[in-house]
């Protein structure tokens, strides 16, 4: 892990002037502050100004798709969330306009239970209407969306064709699972299969969080989706790591979502637990946090101080993509970045060049 120190430069030289000591000091830093501001203020204008944005983390919801949630909802009556209610094509484009996003890749949100406990039949069928659906906003604005397209994962032979239609038909971006399937998380045996055939495309597989079947009453008096859902990406990522996928599945492009879910702040601990186990060179070669360093992940709602340290000290800023997370927040998080007081260059690697880099089909 890359733990890094940093130490202040000393001043010195002789200071000949009347004011005491305490004043220098007080002066020294107003001008260091008024400065540092100055220096900021021209950052955020430049990188605001200059920067096309691509948001790697970008809801949709297709008519079918959404039709399935809201028959959900009411069946156990439950609310409708206002953003998928209003989401439309041109919803998502003048926010992406607001926030300066070139480009935004789709994907399906967290979908409740099991594909609404729909079946595998119709899973499939919401799968492909959703893909083509995104394929066609693809088409009808180019340069302005791309796709990870999904996958249902209830059947290896049905996931596999979804794969080849995802690719070879739909022209989509990469592929777009949720952090667990029923019982099942992503290092689960069953979906090795999977794994071998994106491996192959060297794809993108692109990773979101979903509330597991175990643990819908952890709450503990807050929403699952505050606690539970980052949780479930450091048990997915886990689970891929000690199953070994990550080791054999080397030419996939992992990218999970929200700083990893608890992942900077667990890397340690999981690495003190298995680093040393004697098998550990058949599912992390290089060593566990190297593992965990060799992953891409977003910035969606994990734009504050405490978050980006940890992940930066975890992987270097070209391992970082700008996610938003849209609708469920804002599009405009990438000034969140800015006002870090990031460089140029990691604000640009995260805006759009590392996106660009495990997608090449976005360069504009």
């Amino acid at each position: 892990m890359r733990y890094e120190q940093t130490s202040s430069n000393d001043m010195r030289g002789d200071v000949k002037t009347d004011i005491s000591r305490r004043g220098f000091i007080t002066a020294v830093a107003a001008g260091v502050a008024g400065c540092g501001a100055v220096a900021l203020a021209g950052r955020h204008v430049e990188a605001q100004a200059t920067l096309q944005l691509i948001d790697t983390h970008h809801h949709f919801y297709p008519p079918a798709y959404l039709k399935e949630w809201s028959d959900w909802d009411d069946v156990r009556r439950l609310p409708h969330f206002p953003g998928h209610i209003s989401w439309s094509k041109q919803r998502s484009l003048e926010q992406m306009d607001r926030a300066g996003i070139r480009t935004a890749v789709l994907s399906l949100p967290s979908t409740p239970s099991l594909w609404f406990d729909v079946g595998a039949d119709k899973a499939a069928d919401l799968v492909r209407a959703s893909t083509d659906y995104a394929a066609e906003m693809m088409s009808v604005y180019p340069g302005r969306f791309a796709v990870f397209a999904p996958l249902s994962m209830l059947d290896v032979t049905t996931t596999l064709k979804e794969i080849e239609h995802a690719f070879d038909t739909a022209m989509s971006h990469g592929v777009g699972l949720q952090s667990n399937y029923g019982d099942k998380w992503l290092g689960h045996a069953t979906f090795n299969p999977v794994w071998e055939e994106l491996n192959r495309r060297k794809a993108v597989v692109y990773v979101h969080p979903l509330v597991a079947a175990c643990c819908s009453n952890l709450g503990v008096g807050a929403l699952n989706s505050v606690i539970e859902v980052p949780h479930d990406t450091t048990r997915t990522i886990t689970s891929l790591l000690l199953s070994g996928a990550f080791a054999r599945y080397r030419d996939i492009q992992w990218l999970f979502s929200h700083a990893g879910g608890t992942v900077p702040m667990m890397a340690a601990r999981i690495n003190s637990v298995y680093g040393e186990r004697r098998d550990r060179e058949t599912f992390a070669p290089d060593g566990i946090v190297a593992e965990l360093s060799r992953l891409n992940y977003d910035t969606a709602n994990a734009t504050s101080a405490p978050a980006i340290a940890a992940l930066m000290k975890l992987v270097p800023a070209s391992h970082i993509t700008y996610g938003t997370d849209f609708p469920y927040f804002g599009t405009d998080q990438f000034s969140d970045l800015v006002r870090l007081g990031l460089s140029y260059e990691d604000l640009e690697a995260i805006g759009s060049a590392n996106a660009i880099r495990l997608m090449p089909r976005l360069k504009a």
